[in-house]
């Protein structure tokens, strides 16, 4: 058995996660070298600061490294330090952080950054997430670093005199308390250096709305700071997780009245797995903000990139309506540098997005582009030097500005902070004075499942996955469709009375069950009407006259993701009652648990 075949299973689609066990102290320690070996290769090049444009003269690659609350983080930060740093790699500690500060961190050096974190899973799961060049990995880089890691294992033993004596290398490894003021020309108006990596971070985003907000930052003296705070109460739950460390100063540098739950970082989550998204997470959310009369709760996932809002009158805000709603501020706030471009700009959403958003977003005089599921794939996307996107969002609560002010990367407290000062303004608009709760009522009612997990089917018939066989049905039928709507009568007449064959498999070994389906095509015309368009850059996807609905498979585990919308819920049933007659004919048991998910 090769070395590490039990870590095969942690190098996902995004990063390196899963059960605790198999964080071993040998695994971290090969895993350093592997990165030490990554990073080694990077020619090492000035780098501009965000805060000031001076560009950082360094010979030393150096790399950021940080950890979240879960337990076993911090150890496996200070390992990876450590290897990092007897392979000759400059390492800059910055303690408990969420991913986007590392992000931040990065790019205040030479965009390299690891931080050790499982985002929103399960207490018992540990991950770490990385950044090369400010960019994240595919999935082949993902990939290629286990069979480096594999292969280089047997050829660099860890002497155990030398992982017991860090003390070697300690003058590779600094803390930015020690050595930051030498370091990046930043003014850090005498803040206290315990607090630095937070205070850069705030002060950065601070002339972000200086900027964006001159006329009203500068109307106030120095001395009057709490004038020009946000009119707003808002409440702000951290579930336990990286964001309590820093969410009640950066909030309320900004706000007037912030009350924030569960800000103690507590990797053994007493209160449950430190997602958002989870069905009832959050009901603690939105219990306060009706009892606090507060504008807007905030509610932050468990390493500080994802983002999910309720009203004012403590109701949920579902993540499409969030995303057009923070795409509206990006495009609205464009730089006016930027203003001939923005004709041409783009909003890219995920696969998973309710039918509405497209439209919705076209009305605002931007182009919107459909996106596989995932924020690294959205990340890699922004960070294409050809794009045009402004910004970029996905179900899961992953939004992206890329307007230039801040870092390109989906930090979730950087994007409330954008959503609170534009709807403080929309309070201070004499002629259109909404609470969030009306603003959101005046977008189309969206009736939808959540994003769903469902078992993978077994397929013990064919050499090829559900999704495959779907993709290629669904091919087949869009293409009886236009047969039918652009042939002549005859042909017409004869495709009516005739059951064609679906399209076969490509591989000749495979049995599948598209290889024997037969359909009529008046059910053609039932299962996908004129008009019906579909998608399979991550699945299929179908988008009705008056819904839509995903089917896809999970890049985080071993199970197939789906969702479904409709303007009404009569729509919504008539979506996935579609859907699982598509199913049935490959597995009867997924089309009746596709009817069975219930609307949220």
């Amino acid at each position: 058995m090769p070395p590490f075949a039990a870590q095969q299973p942690l190098f996902r689609a995004y990063d390196i996660r899963g059960a605790s066990q198999y964080f071993t102290s040998s695994f971290i320690q090969a895993l350093g070298r592997a990165f030490a070996t990554l990073y080694n290769a990077q020619d090492s090049q000035p780098t501009k600061n965000i805060s000031t444009n001076a560009s950082v003269e360094t010979k030393q690659n150096a790399i950021v490294v940080g950890y979240d609350m879960r337990i076993g983080s911090e150890a496996i930060a200070h390992t990876l330090s450590t290897v990092l740093a007897q392979q000759g790699l400059r390492i800059i500690q910055l303690g408990l952080i969420t991913t986007p500060m590392m992000a931040f961190w990065a790019m205040q050096y030479q965009g390299h950054g690891i931080v050790v974190t499982a985002s929103h899973s399960a207490k018992d799961i540990l991950g770490i997430k990385w950044l090369v060049n400010n960019k994240s990995p595919s999935s082949s880089e993902i990939q290629t670093l286990y069979h480096q890691l594999s292969a280089h294992h047997g050829h660099h033993a860890y002497p155990d005199n030398q992982a017991n004596n860090s003390a070697l290398h300690s003058e590779n490894i600094e803390s930015i308390d020690n050595n930051y003021d030498s370091k990046l020309p930043i003014d850090l108006l005498e803040q206290s250096p315990t607090n630095q990596v937070g205070n850069v971070y705030i002060d950065a985003i601070a002339q972000v709305f200086e900027k964006l907000f001159q006329h009203h930052y500068s109307a106030t003296a120095a001395n009057q700071k709490n004038a020009c705070k946000l009119d707003l109460v808002i409440v702000i739950d951290c579930m336990h997780g990286a964001t309590g460390s820093i969410a009640q100063r950066l909030f309320e540098r900004f706000c007037q009245h912030v009350i924030v739950l569960n800000d103690i970082p507590d990797g053994n989550f007493p209160l449950g797995n430190p997602d958002p998204t989870e069905p009832t997470r959050l009901n603690e959310l939105q219990r306060a903000v009706v009892s606090n009369a507060a504008d807007i709760g905030l509610a932050f996932d468990g390493d500080g990139d994802r983002l999910m809002i309720v009203d004012n009158n403590g109701k949920i805000v579902t993540p499409d309506h969030l995303l057009y709603l923070l795409a509206r501020i990006a495009i609205t706030e464009h730089p006016n540098s930027l203003s001939d471009s923005l004709l041409a700009s783009e909003v890219l959403f995920d696969i998973k997005c309710a039918h509405h958003l497209p439209r919705l977003l076209s009305e605002l005089g931007t182009t919107p582009v459909i996106s596989k599921t995932g924020s690294s794939f959205m990340r890699q996307q922004v960070q294409h030097p050809d794009n045009q996107i402004v910004f970029a969002g996905e179900l899961s609560g992953h939004f992206i500005f890329n307007d230039s002010r801040f870092i390109p990367y989906d930090d979730a407290m950087y994007a409330a902070l954008r959503l609170l000062h534009w709807l403080d303004q929309t309070h201070n608009d004499i002629n259109d004075k909404k609470p969030l709760a009306d603003i959101i009522q005046s977008l189309p009612t969206i009736v939808s499942t959540a994003d769903h997990y469902l078992p993978m089917p077994q397929t013990t018939t064919t050499d090829c996955s559900l999704v495959e066989q779907l993709t290629r049905f669904c091919h087949y039928l869009q293409h009886l469709v236009d047969m039918s709507t652009h042939n002549i009568s005859s042909s017409n007449q004869q495709l009516k009375n005739t059951c064609l064959p679906a399209t076969t498999c490509k591989s000749s070994v495979c049995t599948c069950a598209t290889a024997k389906a037969q359909i009529a095509l008046k059910q053609t015309h039932e299962l996908l009407p004129v008009g019906t368009k579909l998608s399979c850059i991550d699945g299929v996807r179908l988008d009705f006259a008056h819904g839509f609905g995903v089917l896809r498979q999970s890049n985080t585990s071993n199970s197939l993701t789906a969702r479904f919308a409709g303007d009404s819920i009569d729509d919504l049933k008539n979506i996935q009652t579609t859907f699982a007659a598509l199913c049935r004919p490959f597995n009867a048991d997924l089309a009746e648990q596709i009817v069975a998910i219930p609307a949220e």
